[in-house]
């Protein structure tokens, strides 16, 4: 199997780069991309809100879970829609659509925090 020519190092090295990489990506999202600012800033609210209730602690982590897989998506959506901006700027039917598919996640995302914390608050 042929490596990519972008893959270099291996082990500890690896591992740091990789880290740079995220901390890089999170404050890109940060800074350009006000979904993700959002989203951080219910996570903010919402995970420490979590230590409030009276659940057990399966249902404080899957409370805690569904946040953060939000603020995943929402990384996600917005490296698509960078790619599909850096290919083209034309408005193009397929482009729409994978911005699109992108926001729908995002809406599956925010529905799956609402419908955890009603079924585990509400009983």
């Amino acid at each position: 199997m042929t490596s990519s020519p972008f893959k270099g190092q291996t082990g500890l090295k690896r591992i740091l780069n990789a880290a740079g990489y995220s901390l890089a990506g999170f404050s890109a999202a940060f800074r350009g991309e006000a979904a993700f600012r959002q989203l951080v800033l219910i996570n903010v609210i919402l995970i420490p809100l979590s230590f409030f209730f009276h659940v057990t602690r399966g249902e404080r982590a899957l409370m805690i879970a569904v946040c953060l897989l939000a603020l995943i998506v929402e990384l996600l959506n917005s490296a698509i829609e960078a790619v599909v901006d850096r290919v083209s700027l034309e408005r193009h039917p397929l482009s729409k659509n994978a911005k699109d598919m992108g926001s729908a996640a995002q809406f599956v995302a925010l529905t799956i925090i609402t419908v955890v914390w009603a079924v585990i608050l509400l009983g």
